[in-house]
């Protein structure tokens, strides 16, 4: 039987600046270039990847942006790690787009490049993706929240909390799977904010933090103060949504949706603070990165997409304390068991 990974601390790099350790040489490196080292979603993560390096006996060497969005730093990183001979780079980018320059002289270079939660654009600008079907994740909440309000759905005044005015792909596919989700017609499924829909108050972007989440969600109230049902980006937005609407006395008949599954999301789901949340798997995720590395390191075989789509499927799963028919969802009770953060 394969024995569970053993988390190990390993030596965090920030704004492509190493710091000196011990490395031993006869290792491949394996680099992980989070978006933030703060986000307990990439904390997650990086535990993953500490974990399988040392299991696997490769050396990991971490990097981290200073915030969401902040694409300069992971560039630093990349080239950090071509330099230093690294067989592998896993990454979750902060600009999907802006990073490929980077990415191509890695590939160039022989690393094999994974990208991890949120595909590069273009997707195959890495040799494969690991990652939760966001389209999917939003999807599932889109049709929770359908469900949940039964015939009042015909009439949702609905907010959408999005991540940032760049439209990265992870971001367009959470937001777009709830729409669809919910029975609304998408006119460009690559494209936040196209559609006609009366029902649709408008977007507002958090960069997926509390704070963000508050201003937001006080912005869509200014615009309609009757706003019934809020999608947001992840858990922290939700939050901060919450929030806002609690210090208009709305808290109570505003539908709040979100993707996830943290610790501190799922207890919102317990709460009532949030009606139900896609999980993640970050932790596998990172994981499975590795081991493609390192596969890729002994046998030169890059990964495989999961069969009908062009990315590895790390899965999903619907997260509510009310369940609906046809929308197959764990309590918040197991998902505790199950969260991250």
């Amino acid at each position: 039987m394969r024995q569970p990974f053993r988390l190990l601390a390993t030596t965090v790099f920030t704004l492509g600046l190493c710091i000196p350790g011990a490395f031993a040489a006869d290792k491949p490196i394996v680099g992980i270039i989070t978006k933030t080292n703060t986000n307990p979603f990439f904390v997650k993560m990086r535990e993953g990847a500490e974990a399988a390096a040392s299991q696997l006996g490769m050396e990991l060497r971490s990097f981290a942006g200073k915030l969401d969005g902040d694409n300069e730093s992971q560039v630093a990183a990349v080239e950090n790690l071509i330099a230093a001979g690294a067989k592998g780079i896993l990454i979750t980018p902060n600009d999907s787009r802006a990073i490929v320059p980077a990415i191509e002289k890695a590939r160039a270079a022989g690393i094999l490049v994974i990208a991890l939660d949120t595909p590069l654009d273009p997707a195959d600008a890495a040799d494969a993706t690991f990652a939760t079907d966001n389209f999917l994740a939003g999807e599932m909440i889109g049709q929770w929240a359908a469900k949940a309000l039964g015939d009042k759905a015909a009439g949702a005044k609905i907010a959408l909390l999005d991540l940032n005015a760049n439209q990265i792909s992870v971001d367009v596919a959470r937001d777009q799977g709830f729409l669809k989700g919910f029975g609304i017609d998408l006119a460009d499924p690559g494209r936040i904010g196209d559609e006609s829909d009366p029902r649709i108050v408008g977007h507002d972007v958090t960069l997926g933090n509390d704070e963000g989440g508050r201003k937001a969600m006080e912005n869509l109230l200014q615009r309609d103060p009757e706003i019934s049902v809020v999608y947001t980006i992840n858990e922290p937005a939700a939050a901060g949504a919450y929030e806002a609407l609690r210090s208009v006395g709305r808290e109570k008949d505003v539908l709040i949706v979100s993707v996830d599954g943290g610790c501190p999301g799922v207890r919102n789901v317990q709460d009532g603070v949030i009606g139900a949340t896609s999980m993640q798997f970050p932790l596998l995720m990172a994981a499975k990165g590795v081991e493609a590395v390192k596969k890729f390191a002994d046998e030169g075989v890059k990964p495989q997409a999961s069969q009908g789509l062009d990315f590895v499927n790390t899965g999903v799963e619907l997260v509510t304390d009310k369940p609906v028919p046809g929308v197959p969802s764990i309590d918040a009770a197991a998902a505790l068991k199950k969260c991250w953060g």
